[in-house]
């Protein structure tokens, strides 16, 4: 999380600071966004999303309650899987919105600072490293591949035997299963490899990322390849071919490219 507590920070009323009991939440920050721009979009609580600037870039922002996003508050919030997942939705749809409209650096969520002066402070604390972020990211979105190998056949066990197989035919088949086994996933880890390093040509950048836990997922079979592509907008058609052009070549593996996505993976700043 990015809790942003300076007691230096916090402004008197009328000079940025929010309602009493409220303070400040960070979705992103971006560059060139137009007037009006975000005049329909909504943040958490249904908030009005508002703009803080510094220099030539802003902060979207909106108004949160201290009772749901202070430390001690926001510690019982995380453990509450209903809201966690609608408060982490309304902050994505911000991203969303705002990312449709302009280069944009993503947040993490529960970045909370005071008031709007604390906003500012910390926009000129890290603006050379933001600047660089959209400077990165401009006219491109992020594309996510997976490569999973599909879940293999059930093993012969040691218990089920079949019947009519001596103990050294059954030993054989099992190790020539066994082998198969081997043999299929090194070549499947192969492909996956291959079809990276074919994406990795048409991007502006890529990530590879740690594989994901089959119940985030919703995938069966071992993740062989959880990556992130960074793509300029004018070939994100000819991107989404070459993914289905992969699927059809390596019928061994499962694809899966879904995006374009806001540019989480090569905008996101490690926020403190």
């Amino acid at each position: 999380m990015g809790t942003s507590r300076d007691a230096s920070q916090v402004s008197t009323a009328g000079a940025g600071a929010p309602p009493p009991g409220t303070a400040r939440y960070l979705y992103a920050v971006c560059r060139g966004l137009p007037e009006g721009a975000l005049s329909q979009v909504r943040g958490i609580h249904d908030s009005l999303v508002e703009l803080v600037p510094y220099q030539d870039i802003v902060a979207v922002v909106s108004t949160v309650p201290m009772d749901s996003f202070g430390e001690e508050a926001l510690r019982r919030h995380l453990e509450d899987l209903a809201w966690l997942e609608s408060t982490v939705r309304a902050h994505d749809a911000v991203i969303q919105a705002v990312a449709a409209r302009a280069p944009t650096a993503p947040l993490r969520f529960a970045t909370v600072c005071f008031d709007d002066d604390a906003v500012r402070a910390r926009l000129e604390e890290r603006y050379v490293p933001l600047t660089r972020a959209l400077d990165r990211v401009q006219g491109c979105g992020e594309w996510s591949v997976k490569v999973l190998a599909p879940a293999p056949a059930p093993a012969l066990g040691a218990a089920a035997r079949p019947a009519g197989l001596t103990g050294a035919e059954y030993l054989r088949l099992r190790k020539e299963q066994s082998q198969r086994r081997t043999d299929a996933d090194e070549q499947a880890a192969a492909t996956a490899l291959v079809i990276h390093e074919d994406l990795v040509a048409r991007s502006r950048a890529s990530r590879r990322l740690p594989a994901q836990d089959p119940r985030l997922s919703g995938h069966s079979g071992t993740m062989l390849l959880n990556a992130a592509y960074l793509v300029p907008d004018d070939d994100a058609d000819a991107f989404e071919a070459a993914i289905s052009g992969l699927r059809s070549d390596h019928g061994d593996v499962v694809v899966d490219g879904r995006g374009p996505w806001p540019p989480y993976s090569f905008a996101m700043l490690d926020e403190q």
